[in-house]
């Protein structure tokens, strides 16, 4: 009986990883065909050696796990919004190896910082704009880093939507290159 029991459930357990890594290649599969599209991890500029991409069409966790997932290096990572009842434990691990530092953009996040609060990440801040969030970013970035925008929850607590959402990160970085995000916060010059 005992055997029988151990079979089934490593039976049990190695469907459940097949499920997983069909659920992770679709998702893959999905997000390849949909990055050449403005808002699908769109690389906006590289500012100082720091890439800032663009992945406002994250609404949900499989989304923001495929972008945490693509990029190569330390990431900074800014993310939030209206989260649905989001379940941020697949993201865990990419999180705990991979940023650096998180910035929650959004009135409604308490979850992100229940799920990430006590990963390694060495901060986590809290903004209600994208200038405000691109600005913390530039100043916690290194060069080889990258600043990552998917969001991983809906638009609607600041924006009217994903475009309006990405359109107004892409903006900050704009205002970035020119300066102005310097003028406007600068009480937060720490390098």
């Amino acid at each position: 009986m005992e055997k029988h029991q151990s079979s089934k459930s490593a039976l049990k357990a190695t469907s459940m990883e097949r499920l997983l890594k069909i659920r992770q290649d679709f998702i893959k599969e999905r997000f390849e065909i949909k990055s050449q599209q403005e808002h699908y991890f769109e690389v906006v500029a590289k500012i100082n050696g720091v890439t800032y991409i663009n992945n406002s069409a994250s609404t949900d966790v499989d989304s923001a796990w495929l972008a945490l997932e693509k990029v190569n290096g330390n990431i900074i990572w800014i993310a939030g919004g209206v989260d649905r009842g989001n379940d941020y434990t697949m993201l865990q691990e990419l999180v705990n190896d991979k940023v650096q530092h998180i910035i929650c953009l959004g009135k409604l996040i308490t979850n992100l910082y229940k799920a990430f609060g006590n990963l390694a990440c060495k901060t986590i801040i809290t903004t209600l704009s994208t200038d405000e969030a691109v600005h913390h970013a530039s100043l916690l970035a290194k060069a080889g880093d990258t600043v990552l925008f998917s969001p991983a929850c809906a638009s609607y607590d600041l924006f009217e939507g994903i475009e309006d959402r990405g359109h107004q990160f892409k903006q900050s970085i704009h205002r970035l290159q020119s300066g102005e995000l310097f003028e406007k916060y600068p009480l937060y010059q720490i390098k």
